[in-house]
């Protein structure tokens, strides 16, 4: 009797928690795009009577008609932080709900480990670097004009070259590998070590795990260049491509047929005019 009880106390215990981390996850998510929200709104509001405003609240986020300042950077950088989030959070959820579930299962057991916020850290600090690295080259893109002060290109070539690229690595080995690894969290964290006791080491793996997912989708992320930074329906789209492929049993079919789209789309954008 009293182990049942106590069978049903852990049961209920697992299921608020999975509960408790999908809120925050969702939560999480829900503030990265209100913010996006927000940002886009600002930036599509028309010059005139509130161009002053727009400048002094928002000149941040339009630095192609001034040189960037430290501050501009910083900005910069954040907004590709939260868009990161925004993003690949619902893709990271099956595995941060997979690592808090065994994560109590252990403390129940009395052999407790690492807490699933410090894998989500490690998930999400490779992203960051990513977006520091896209920050960096929407510098040098709005440096040579190929960027507007909206953040969309106004270089067929450039959104050619991108569009092309993005779709020949779709079929590439390096992406399948990448694809399988983050498909299935459970063999992912088997094959590199199981759950971890010590939270750097639950770091450590988190990091893995948001590298294999960065090789599954920079390509993808760069499509933000050729469709616009700031296109909230463009990044939605890509982000729910990313979840899509990898939820899919054959998401590489799926990932090679996009692949395909967009080097005949880049073909065409860099074909002659007609």
């Amino acid at each position: 009797m009293a182990e049942s009880l106590l069978d049903g106390a852990l049961q209920k215990a697992l299921k608020r928690d999975r509960v408790l981390v999908a809120l925050a996850i969702a939560s999480i998510t829900a503030l990265a795009w209100l913010y996006l929200g927000w940002l886009a709104a600002n930036m599509s509001e028309p010059p005139g009577m509130n161009g002053a405003k727009m400048q002094d609240e928002m000149g941040a986020m339009a630095p192609a008609l001034r040189p960037w300042s430290p501050a501009d950077f910083i900005l910069m950088f954040l907004m590709w932080a939260v868009m990161m989030v925004g993003m690949m959070a619902p893709s990271a959820a099956p595995i941060i709900l997979l690592y808090a579930r065994v994560a109590r299962q252990a403390a129940q057991r009395g052999q407790p480990f690492a807490a699933a916020s410090w894998f989500a850290t490690g998930y999400f600090i490779v992203w960051f670097a990513f977006a520091l690295a896209a920050t960096f080259a929407q510098w040098l893109m709005e440096r040579a004009a190929l960027l507007t002060p909206m953040l969309e290109s106004n270089s067929k070539l450039l959104g050619g070259v991108i569009l092309i690229v993005a779709g020949l690595y779709q079929w590439t080995p390096l992406k399948n590998a990448c694809l399988i690894q983050c498909r299935s969290p459970l063999a992912f964290i088997q094959r590199h070590g199981g759950f971890q006791a010590e939270p750097l080491a639950s770091l450590r793996m988190g990091a893995r795990h948001g590298a294999y997912c960065l090789g599954c989708c920079w390509a993808l992320m760069t499509l933000l260049f050729a469709g616009g930074i700031m296109n909230l329906l463009w990044i939605a789209g890509i982000g729910l491509f990313a979840l899509i492929e990898r939820a899919l049993a054959h998401g590489i079919w799926v990932s090679r047929l996009a692949g395909l789209a967009a080097i005949i789309a880049g073909a065409w954008l860099l074909g002659p005019a007609p």
